[in-house]
């Protein structure tokens, strides 16, 4: 038929994509910035998506459907994608669930979370491996977990020489390398990305890439940056607070 394509999926025009991965909202005891601030801080920076991974809550996620900004088909909204997700703190460490939502696995074994993160579709990443300082999850345990990615840059890692390791343990293992902000205030969301040739700007579509690899951007957070991330962690009181949902 005139017009038809007949171009197979694998010949399908591509866009390269940039997105962050690991950014965490005022759904996170330390975050200090609303769902909402933090994407138009990273549409600012010409991101096309977002990973919200509030930690051990799923609550940003429920905001976001309620507002019609992840829609349950996957499908990017006003040419914006958000992807759900949630960094849980496992007996072994931290562990960012991307893709899905998972019920409360605080205090659960990594290897558990690993199964039930891919049991309902979505991918695993190691966040800040090594940095020992942050949570990162042991060489010996990442050794046992079927991961999907390994987060070899975080921009507000401890020391640098920690994002060093874990791109050498990656490229030891054949993993696949990604690099976020971590960010907790709308100031730092979209601060690195990792980009991904895709054919659709969808949830279906990145989470098939990202197991192979993209370009990174990889910036540390200023002093300055760093100084409010501290301050959100360690004087929690004083952060705004979302209202509950219902």
């Amino acid at each position: 038929m005139l017009g038809m394509s007949t171009l197979r999926p694998q010949e399908l025009p591509c866009m390269l994509h940039c997105f962050d991965l690991h950014l965490h909202t005022y759904y996170s005891s330390d975050g200090c910035a609303s769902p909402e601030a933090m994407i138009a801080a990273a549409k600012k920076r010409g991101l096309s998506g977002v990973a919200v991974t509030d930690h051990n809550t799923c609550d940003a996620v429920k905001h976001l459907q309620r507002a019609g900004l992840i829609r349950e088909d996957g499908a990017a909204v006003n040419g914006f994608l958000i992807i759900p997700g949630v960094e849980i703190s496992t007996a072994d460490g931290h562990l960012l669930c991307l893709g899905t939502t998972l019920p409360d696995m605080k205090g659960s074994p990594a290897i558990e979370v690993v199964a039930a993160i891919h049991d309902r579709g979505g991918i695993a990443i190691a966040p800040h491996p090594f940095d020992s300082f942050r949570a990162g999850i042991r060489e010996e345990v990442l050794d046992q977990l079927s991961l999907d990615a390994l987060e070899t840059f975080n921009a507000a890692v401890t020391m640098k020489s920690f994002n060093k390791k874990a791109a050498e343990y990656a490229a030891h293992r054949g993993i696949a390398a990604t690099s976020s902000s971590d960010a907790h205030h709308a100031s730092a969301a979209g601060l690195c990305s990792t980009a991904y040739e895709l054919t659709e700007l969808s949830l279906k579509a990145l989470l098939a890439a990202v197991p192979h690899g993209g370009k990174r951007t990889e910036n540390y957070l200023s002093f300055a940056e760093s100084m409010k991330k501290n301050c959100g962690n360690w004087f929690r009181i004083f952060n705004p607070a979302p209202k509950p949902l219902a």
